[in-house]
């Protein structure tokens, strides 16, 4: 039996995946699915697809631009969500500051270099006026690490989904200042050139299955309540968050849409280039419009 490596993030955008692997179909065929959280984040995840630490990752967009720049042995085969991430601005809740225009010298929690959280406080700086050459940053992890050191003297921000940072808003642990969303469709699937010589084909059928599963659960009378109780969410919080996100439904892929997003993270310094689409993406699995 050979086992099939995903990883996450282990928040309620991956719930299809997780339905498909829980539902093992390839074991007939000798492969086990095996679901992977990564709580570092997109930056962790690009490390471990490098490191031959997984086969298949949902990391997000800009991230793995970034990487596959600078060296990353992967492809991206599809979307997994074509909404924008709406990014909550986080300060301790203790902090006095109560919204944006207070902060006068911007410092940064992030999960990791190279994470979606350091990426988009490029984006947040750019809005905000900021110099984007003097921004401060240190590392923290994940969202566990963030709530550790946050201190009320000096409001470092922290960007992450801000439903999933909610309950710890609700508990006034953070205090939530604003938001920022990506200018971009958030998360990619990716699957290392090495996983895509070994399972071939098997991997794009399993993209699609978890394009059906999304589907289903986006016309589901029950899904709010099943992410609901998965993810210890409020339920009202879970239906907002489903009225704002999509998810790929299919392999379609906009070439305008992507070379836009890249022009963007040029302008930002994310990345230094624009990347052509023939080396990033497995052009021969995908629907490329307009």
């Amino acid at each position: 039996m050979k086992t099939l490596r995903i990883t996450g993030v282990p928040e309620h955008f991956n719930f299809p995946w997780k339905k498909v692997v829980a539902a093992q179909p390839f074991e007939k065929e000798g492969i086990t699915l095996q679901w992977m959280d990564e709580s570092r984040g997109s930056g962790q995840m690009n490390s471990d697809l490098r490191e031959d630490k997984t086969e298949l990752a949902i990391v997000l967009t800009e991230s793995f631009l970034k990487d596959f720049e600078d060296g990353n042995p992967s492809k991206m085969i599809g979307f997994h969500i074509i909404s924008p991430l709406i990014w909550g601005i986080h300060i301790s809740g203790k902090s006095p500051v109560n919204s944006l225009g207070e902060i006068i010298d911007p410092t940064f929690l992030i999960s990791r270099v190279g994470s979606g959280s350091q990426l988009m406080s490029y984006v947040l700086a750019k809005r905000e006026g900021w110099n984007t050459e003097n921004l401060d940053f240190k590392i923290v992890n994940n969202l566990p690490g963030a709530l550790e050191v946050m201190q009320a003297e000096k409001p470092e921000m922290f960007l992450w989904e801000k439903y999933t940072t909610k309950p710890w808003v609700d508990s006034n642990e953070m205090k939530r200042i604003g938001e920022v969303p990506s200018p971009w469709p958030c998360f990619a699937i990716i699957a290392t050139n090495k996983a895509l010589a070994e399972f071939g084909d098997l991997i794009i059928r399993l993209r699609d299955m978890v394009y059906q599963e999304s589907l289903s659960l986006q016309t589901s009378a029950t899904a709010i309540e099943a992410i609901s109780e998965k993810y210890e969410l409020n339920a009202a919080d879970v239906k907002a968050w489903f009225a704002q996100t999509s998810w790929a439904l299919n392999s379609e892929i906009s070439k305008s849409q992507l070379d836009k997003s890249m022009t963007t993270m040029k302008e930002l310094g994310i990345i230094s280039d624009i990347v052509p689409l023939e080396d990033f993406l497995l052009l021969e699995k995908l629907l490329i419009i307009d």
